[in-house]
């Protein structure tokens, strides 16, 4: 395999940094937004109603996901009609400078309700780029990989996402040690959107010394573009078909097991098993360092053994360990709030009790949802006409209306614990855990590059391969976090919100393993 990327020439390697460098920036941007998407709802919202501030800001956010499938079918259609070189030099530039100009942003205390305006248009200036530079990059690069070596070639740009949280996450921390909490309110939270402009020069000076992708210039060359690319993939069956699997199977199942395995991991284990957040952060960035050679050894064992038998353990692993490995990861890390769970019925009796993490709460049956939740306690609502919310603790203890101090210390005495105990954390077993679902990941990563391409016809593969994928991007693992929250407070177990993702795994893997073909040998000149 090292020989492999040795033998590849100046030319394909130069083509693989930039393309790779670009696609860096592009997640080191979106992924900055989202970490500072809580300041922003403090600098940039109206300031007296935090809870809705919070919301709007992480709405904003939001709205990047919701444009990227338009960003993709615009640029899509460009790509195949005027070539693939310009089309990454525009998306690359349109997202470093709106970055780059929300460091320059007045804030509400400025400027009013211009500023909030403001920062959306540029949120939504950043998600219509990144649909245009996801998926089709996969394209180019897949496009100039030597064949019988494109698995592996096409891999590393794989890595670009994980490295974009771990630089954007890093940064941050650093940002944080050395600037106090009111300079980093300040000024300080600027410093890595006006950062992104030396990261823009390099990315740009760079792609300017691209090539046209190979397939593009035959395609040119026989007066065979494409005139209406995205009309073009919505009129024929074939190219329809596997849009819908490159959605249901392939994208899908990578987007839902990379939230599973970098973001709600983290989430869980602060919230639910209750560890220190500095363990838990460390944990989950250990194992994603393993994501770096595991998605390049998945790639090139594709290019031995074929796309499709890769692709599909990647799937049925994630969709047969998600629950066990999250289940485990209680057990390991805090035995005593898994043996409280499943031993201490919580009941909370209650009127309206309709909590949604997502909006403002407005009784106390609410507020005690809200606060069992946040602590990972399981608890069963039982809808009842009552003058007072109850919180029934083990049966033979109650506590009445909303009383948090109360409530935390009925909890205690039944054997609750507020924080994991150092002593009693498995670390070395939560590690190997934690690397089961990036196995799974690293699986359908590794080939995903190059089957983004296989799988369509030169005329509109750009247009074919970047709407589905961000489509499928945004809508079922842009909705993972949603969903799995929801379903959770629904259930009022932390584990219920896990059937989002192992159910749309399981049709994934169903949907594979009766259409998904073989690809590695395909010709992609036709």
């Amino acid at each position: 395999m090292k020989k492999t990327l040795q033998e590849l020439t100046p030319t394909q390697r130069k083509i693989v940094l930039a393309s790779c460098f670009g696609t860096f920036l592009e997640w080191y941007d979106f992924l900055t937004f989202a970490t500072l998407a809580t300041y922003f709802s403090v600098l940039f919202f109206p300031p007296d109603n935090p809870t809705a501030a919070l919301l709007m800001s992480l709405g904003t956010f939001g709205v990047g996901m919701v444009v990227r499938p338009l960003g993709s079918a615009l640029f899509g259609s460009l790509a195949d009609k005027f070539g693939r070189r310009p089309i990454f030099i525009a998306t690359i530039s349109l997202m470093g400078a709106t970055t780059f100009l929300v460091g320059l942003l007045p804030t509400y205390a400025q400027i009013g309700f211009a500023a909030p305006l403001l920062l959306l248009l540029l949120r939504l200036l950043q998600g219509f780029a990144v649909g245009g530079e996801i998926g089709g990059v996969a394209v180019y690069l897949t496009e100039h990989a030597p064949h019988g070596k494109r698995g592996v070639y096409t891999s590393v740009l794989q890595l670009m996402g994980p490295l974009g949280i771990l630089v954007s996450t890093f940064q941050i921390v650093l940002l944080h040690q050395f600037l106090s909490d009111p300079s980093f309110n300040s000024w300080g939270w600027r410093i890595p959107f006006l950062f992104s402009a030396l990261l823009l020069f390099i990315s740009i000076k760079t792609r300017m010394s691209l090539e046209e992708s190979p397939v593009f210039r035959e395609l040119q060359a026989a007066g065979a573009v494409s005139k209406a690319p995205l009309r073009e993939c919505l009129s024929d069956r074939r190219t329809l078909g596997r849009m819908a699997l490159l959605f249901f199977c392939i994208s899908a199942g990578g987007s839902l097991l990379f939230f599973s395995s970098q973001v709600y991991a983290n989430v869980f284990l602060k919230s639910v098993v209750r560890l220190d957040a500095q363990l838990a952060s460390t944990l989950v960035m250990t194992s994603t360092l393993l994501l770096f050679p595991l998605t390049i050894v998945c790639g090139w064992l594709s290019d031995k053994i074929g796309r499709r038998p890769v692709l599909l353990a990647g799937l049925i692993l994630g969709a047969a360990t998600i629950l066990p490995v999250f289940k485990a990861l209680q057990h390991y890390g805090n035995p005593a709030q898994e043996r409280f769970n499943r031993e201490v019925p919580v009941v909370l009796y209650g009127t309206d009790c309709h909590y949604g993490p997502f909006r403002k709460v407005s009784n106390d049956c609410e507020r005690n949802q809200e606060f069992l939740t946040k602590n990972g306690v399981s608890y069963t609502v039982k809808q009842l006409a009552v003058q007072n919310t109850v919180v029934s603790i083990g049966g033979n203890s109650e506590v009445y209306g909303y009383q948090p101090a109360a409530l935390g210390e009925a909890l205690k005495n039944k054997g609750w614990v507020d924080k994991a105990d150092r002593t009693q954390v498995n670390s070395y077993m939560l590690f190997l855990l934690l690397v089961v679902p990036v196995i799974a990941v690293a699986l359908i990563t590794g080939p995903q590059t190059a089957v983004l391409a296989e799988l369509f016809t030169a005329r509109t593969r750009y247009t074919a391969a970047a709407v589905p994928h961000n489509l499928s991007a945004g809508w079922i693992g842009g909705l993972s976090p949603f969903m799995v929250t929801f379903l959770s407070v629904q259930a009022g177990d932390a584990l219920a919100g896990l059937w989002y993702p192992v159910g749309m795994l399981i049709l994934a893997s169903l949907v594979g393993l009766l259409f998904l073909p073989e690809t590695s040998k395909v010709d992609l000149r036709h």
